[in-house]
């Protein structure tokens, strides 16, 4: 079973924010992350949702409060708008057609 953190939050500039993305100020690698996704509303281009998924929840855990302590940066968070919203979700069932 894969845990997944999901973020979700407005940006001011995709390409910005994308950069401090890329720089990984959270290290996702030694964090656990196995894989992400980040998605972008078709009608809103200033706005993501990532997906990053570990083996368990504490490994997810520990990366919403490494996130959290990010987000206080504008150095590290340059693109960041308003405020970001986390869950920690479970993938149930996955069905290809």
């Amino acid at each position: 079973m894969t845990t997944t953190l999901r973020i979700e939050h407005a940006i001011s500039d995709y390409d910005t924010w994308k950069a401090a993305f890329d720089r990984d100020p959270g290290n996702r690698k030694q964090s656990g992350v196995r894989r992400y996704a980040i998605h972008r509303p078709v009608s809103d281009p200033l706005y993501v949702m990532i997906d990053l998924d570990f083996d368990t929840v504490s490994e997810a855990e520990a990366m919403v409060k490494r996130l959290q302590e990010i987000w206080q940066s504008a150095a590290a968070a340059p693109a960041l708008a308003g405020h970001p919203q986390t869950r920690i979700i479970e993938t149930v069932e996955t069905t290809e057609l």
